[in-house]
């Protein structure tokens, strides 16, 4: 269930979200990111992802997530879960006013994606990173690094 706007920002500005980050390997071992469009992180190449909404399951977010991000439902048996991990941003998608918190579920998997088919709602572009690449470019958002670090 998606909640209105003026009701969102409470949330955003009182609790810690939860969402799931997808870390995309092609059969190279190149990783799939994204220049986001919004706040937070905005302008950063990061992976896929969002928010879990109320009243979901984490397999019912997954299959929603891939659908929405990646353009194809994957469900979360296809996906090895990397680990829980905190996201903290100064900012919110609305405004600079307060900050935001996320619980990340964060889950690998592997999917040779063209990048023309990908959906343009939360990314302008999409790319197909290299590790060494990833981990030093300063485009790439801290959280995204992670990722590949562990």
């Amino acid at each position: 269930m998606k909640l209105p706007e003026c009701e969102f920002i409470q949330v955003v500005r009182s609790t810690p979200l939860i969402s799931i980050d997808l870390v995309v390997k092609d059969t190279n071992g190149n990783y799939l990111l994204g220049q986001r469009t919004n706040r937070p992180a905005q302008g950063y190449w990061f992976v896929p992802g969002g928010r879990i909404l109320k009243d979901e399951s984490i397999k019912e977010a997954f299959i929603r997530l891939t659908m929405e991000e990646l353009g194809v439902s994957i469900p979360e048996s296809q996906a090895k879960f990397i680990g829980v991990f905190e996201h903290f941003y100064p900012d919110n998608f609305s405004d600079s006013a307060f900050s935001t918190h996320y619980v990340v579920l964060g889950y690998e998997l592997l999917a040779d994606i063209n990048l023309d088919s990908l959906p343009k709602g939360q990314h302008t572009q999409y790319g197909w990173f290299s590790k060494d690449v990833l981990t030093v470019s300063e485009n790439v958002h801290l959280h995204t690094k992670w990722y590949v670090q562990k």
